[in-house]
């Protein structure tokens, strides 16, 4: 009995000490289950003391009763057994969702819920493994289902949608039975079966390629999905994966960023995010501590800067509920692909005509009895003498020819080559630093034809570093910072230490990191390490009461800051220099006196700032002034910062290098045809010096009238104004948002194709004016992301030449393949026509005319539509919004190849026989071999749309050799060891070297015919026909 409870208390002892073992059990399960394999031991050790307790009720009374109850208790697991105390996923999730405010005050606001979580409001949550793992096992990840992808089968059945293949395999499956019946199951299968075969083919051939292009656009889609997010973790700022935050985290967010998850206000100022894509209303919602201190997961940051408590993650948000009843479209159907559904409409009603015609003739013939047999027999001998299966297999094999043309004709491959070609070009994108969101952009670049950018980021690299600092008319430098006076420096540490949305971090092991934008840190790193700022007294020193936050319209911040040791109240500014100066009334001198700011020294300023932007400088003022009183602020009204009467306290210049290469590659557009126009918003001076360095400005234009404007100055011009001066300005200094948008706006009006880089908020309503939206992939805000239709992934202007290099490389491809298939189609009509209506029947036969669609559309497709880009691309003006897809030059090389094409098997349909005595079978199987392969001989020609060598570069184009190989290679084993399935014969060593010869005759012909000059005017323009419009 002693060690019956013995083994009892040791139970007992175990279970106790559980909830102070529950964190090392979560995250070891071996732990855990043999903690439970122990409580269910005592339990049964329970139930055999319970019995002994029955029987011997006299020591009932003595026994550890405590102990017993709590055993007893064991199934109720205790509530203060959880991690995370007060708090749950559902209760978070709840108060977040329905704004419960009177819940969150209850769980002690957001400072509460962070205790409860875990998290120190300062430093944030420690970022251990473990403590990441217990959060994500009992709140959730930040991920989202979504409902599955289409897989494979999804689009064979799309593929078997298509009315053509379906008329196809009905003729197959009777063509299948009646030759069976006919000849028995080991012969009569061949036709139908053949039919089969080849429609099956050409169905996988067509979902295997969508199937890879839809894997494409999901690898792209979780691509662009994964922002980077800026989280304070152990007291330091860092960046990671929206998918890696987790509940509990502290977020900073600022302007333009995107809410990662649902949450709550911590600290911060002027805050306003856009909830449309939650509410649908447009209006913008302010955030504060008191009466509305719930952030959603996928709304916006509109104004102002905050830190947000997570609170509900993933499927736990609103936004997540959202997004898992929806799927992203793949099959966004670009202008180009409008275009060409337009093209393979129109040949579709020429090719069902002359089907159609095909069709009537050879039924007429048939039943007029004018048609034979393999065996020179009437196929038709009157319906008495002719059986019905006869008569049948005769009609279906009839109409499998004619819907076999149908097929040859419409050039479905078209589709599927501005597909692949897309497909191909994203994917190549992306590693030149180019992630497309939206495929139009791809083709539309190529017809860019002029190129608004930014300046900082994109022709500089956003590097910033404090090269100068003047303190009243003195430049200090180096050693001469002692000299500040100790006033003037207190309040320099003030304006810099306060008045930013950046910060610093000193640690033993890393130093001193600065966090924040560019500009900040620049700032930041001067104020530390040149004027021994530090940072977290002057934040301890002081609080701030009010802060107007920096936006790229105001061009300036400021903050109302109080200070805890006397309560003086004093306005900070900091901001773009002549903006801040013209606020000032008086200056601080190196001595430490405050000066009055007279009209003379106004202009010593003046001259200083343009001083420094002619060098190519930043220039960024800092000023103050003693507030005396400042109203009573409340939630729904704060205060208004002073910005008069303020006195300067210095003039910083930032230094941002422009980035290596810049100059080659804006040279590069603009020996494309493309304007390249840089619109910054700073001022004109360090606008011209940064143009002209970077090739936009050349020395001797600098000064030439309108080369050069200011955004008040554009926005202040007359509409006739604008739309006369457009096309001449080549920068635009000192803009506002509104002013680049007009400037897109004017710029289309002109007829242009415009392309428009931006990275902030603001420029939102630009990117989406624009025909191509460019936004920042670095320094980009998440609105100027989604409102952009290629994100440049570097925010390198190379990057974005590179990218309208590979436009005009689609549309280049797609022409190529477009002449390559017209080329087979005209021939193929043509062919088939004549030869039904003349002769009576069709050379080639359904099987042989679906391997050549095969050839045309999807092995061509492959071959044509990948090629990559080269500079010769580049030395061509861009294309015209009106200009016709098939041009001129196309109509003439595939008019001069289908002529060749139709003459030589015309030729071989009449007198081949003749001329090289051979049989009908063996001569239908020689114009079947000589039109295959001149389609691979033509598919040389197609590379090049004007120039002579066609072979040039041909080493490089891997992928195109291949499928030469591969078609080659099916041809000879189709014609040489599938007689049955092809109805072909063998041919021998003469005749094909007849089929080879002749067939690369077309690359003589192509030299040719390429000497020939023809007018740029399109050849349809002389006609109005509505059928052929779209080409």
């Amino acid at each position: 009995m002693a060690e019956n409870l013995q083994d009892i208390m040791h139970c007992t002892d175990l279970v106790h000490d559980l909830p102070n073992h529950l964190v090392i059990s979560l995250l070891n399960r071996k732990r855990w289950h043999l903690a439970f394999v122990k409580i269910n031991c005592s339990r049964a050790l329970l139930s055999l003391f319970n019995e002994i307790l029955a029987k011997h009720n006299d020591i009932s009374n003595s026994i550890l009763p405590a102990s017993a109850s709590f055993l007893i208790s064991i199934d109720q697991p205790r509530e203060d057994t959880c991690y995370f105390s007060n708090v749950n996923r559902t209760i978070l999730s709840k108060v977040v969702k329905e704004k419960n405010l009177d819940e969150l005050f209850k769980l002690g606001g957001a400072k509460g819920i962070a205790v409860s979580l875990k998290t120190d409001a300062n430093r944030g949550i420690d970022g251990a493994t473990e403590d990441i793992f217990l959060r994500q096992e009992e709140f959730g990840s930040n991920t989202y289902s979504k409902p599955p992808t289409m897989g494979f089968f999804h689009f064979i059945f799309e593929a078997f949608k298509d009315p053509t293949i379906l008329i196809l395999l009905v003729c197959a499956a009777l063509s299948l039975g009646f030759g069976i019946k006919e000849n028995g199951p080991k012969e009569g299968w061949y036709d139908g079966g053949s039919i089969f075969v080849a429609v099956f083919l050409v169905i996988s051939v067509s979902a295997i390629s969508n199937f890879r292009q839809s894997r494409q656009f999901d690898k792209l889609s979780k691509v662009s999905d994964n922002i980077l997010i800026e989280v304070m973790r152990n007291g330091r700022r860092q960046q990671l994966s929206i998918f890696d935050i987790v509940v509990g985290d502290i977020v900073c967010l600022k302007i333009g960023d995107q809410v990662p998850a649902d949450g709550l206000f911590l600290d911060g100022h002027s805050l306003q995010v856009d909830e449309s894509s939650m509410t649908g209303e447009s209006d913008h919602v302010e955030v504060n501590q008191d009466l509305n201190p719930f952030l959603f997961s996928g709304t916006k940051v509109t104004d102002g800067y905050a830190r947000m408590l997570i609170a509900s993650v993933g499927m736990n948000t609103t936004w997540g509920e959202m997004m898992s009843t929806i799927s992203r479209d793949s099959n966004e159907e670009t202008p180009l692909q409008s275009r060409l559904n337009k093209l393979t409409s129109s040949i579709g009603k020429v090719g069902l005509a002359v089907a159609f015609l095909v069709l009537v003739v050879l039924l007429v013939r048939f039943f007029t009895g004018n048609t034979t047999d393999e065996n020179g027999n009437k196929e038709f001998n009157g319906f008495g003498k002719t059986t019905v299966d006869d008569v049948i297999n005769g009609v279906l094999g009839i109409i499998a020819a004619a819907v076999t043309i149908v097929v040859v004709a419409i050039p479905e491959g078209l589709p599927l080559a501005v597909t692949l070609t897309l497909a191909y070009s994203m994917k190549r994108m992306m590693s030149d630093q180019a992630m497309v969101r939206r495929l139009s952009a791809c083709e539309t670049m190529g017809s860019a034809t002029t190129i608004c950018t930014d300046k900082t980021g994109t022709l500089t690299l956003n590097q910033m570093k404090t090269t100068k600092f003047w303190l009243g008319k003195e430049c200090v430098e180096g050693k001469n910072y002692i000299s500040i006076p100790t006033d003037v420096l207190e309040l320099l540490h003030q304006g810099v230490g306060l008045n930013t949305t950046g910060s610093v971090y000193v640690s033993t092991a890393l130093g001193i990191e600065f966090y924040g934008s560019p500009t900040e840190k620049a700032i930041l790193s001067w104020a530390v390490l040149e004027l021994n700022m530090d940072l977290e007294k002057v934040q301890r020193n002081c609080s701030i009461v009010h802060v107007e936050a920096f936006n790229s319209e105001k061009k300036r911040s400021g903050v109302l800051m109080k200070k805890n040791d006397d309560d003086t109240i004093h306005a900070h500014w900091k901001g773009a220099a002549e903006m801040i100066l013209a606020m000032c009334s008086h200056y601080y001198d190196l001595e430490g006196n405050m000066n009055h700011l007279n009209d003379f020294e106004r202009m010593k300023f003046d001259q200083i700032i343009q001083g420094m932007a002619a060098s190519s400088l930043r220039c960024i003022a800092f000023a103050y002034k003693q507030v005396l009183e400042v109203e009573h602020v409340t939630p729904s009204r704060q205060p208004k910062i002073q910005d008069n009467g303020l006195t300067l306290l210095g003039l910083v210049g930032l230094k941002d290098p422009c980035r290596p290469g810049v100059k080659k590659a804006v040279e590069e557009c603009q020996y494309a045809g493309v304007n390249v126009k840089m619109i910054t918003g700073d001022n004109i001076f360090t606008a011209k010096a940064i143009a002209t360095e970077c090739g936009i400005l050349r020395l001797n234009e600098e000064m030439d009238d309108g080369l050069v404007v200011e955004g008040v100055e554009f926005r202040n011009y007359t509409e006739e104004e604008r739309m006369e001066k457009v096309d001449k300005i080549c920068v635009m200094a000192r803009s506002s948002p509104f002013d680049k948008l007009l400037m897109v706006q004017c710029l289309k009006k002109r007829g242009h194709v415009v392309a428009v880089t931006g990275d902030g908020t603001n420029d939102a309503p630009a990117l989406k004016e624009a025909d191509i939206g460019l936004s920042m992939g670095i320094q980009g805000t998440e609105v100027a992301k989604e409102s952009s239709d290629i994100i440049i992934l570097d925010d390198n202007f190379a990057s974005l030449a590179t990218v309208l290099r590979w436009g005009r490389c689609v549309y280049n491809n797609i022409q190529k393949f477009i002449q390559f298939q017209l080329t087979v189609n005209v021939a193929a009509l043509t062919i088939n026509f004549v030869a039904a209506v003349s002769a009576g029947e069709v050379p080639l036969t359904a099987v042989q005319l679906l391997w050549v669609n095969l050839i045309m559309d999807t092995l061509g497709a492959l071959a044509l539509a990948t090629e990559k880009p080269t500079m010769e691309l580049m030395g061509k003006p861009p294309v015209g919004r009106t200009e016709p897809l098939i041009t001129n030059v196309m109509w003439r090389n595939l008019l001069a190849q289908a002529l060749y094409q139709i003459v030589v098997l015309l030729t071989l349909q009449f007198k081949g026989e003749s001329i090289f005595g051979v049989s009908e079978k063996v001569n239908n199987t020689l114009i079947f071999n000589t039109f295959v392969l001149c389609q691979v001989f033509n598919e040389f020609n197609a590379r090049k749309l004007e120039k002579k060598n066609v072979f040039e570069g041909i080493h490089r184009n891997k992928l195109f050799l291949g499928i030469i190989g591969i078609t080659i290679i099916l041809q000879v084993v189709m014609v040489e060891f599938l007689k049955k399935f092809a109805d072909t014969e063998r041919l021998n060593w003469s005749q094909w070297g007849f089929c080879v010869g002749v067939s690369a005759g077309s690359w003589p012909i192509g030299w040719v015919i390429k000497c020939v000059p023809v007018s740029r005017k399109p050849i349809f323009s002389y006609v109005n026909w509505k059928m052929l419009s779209c080409m």
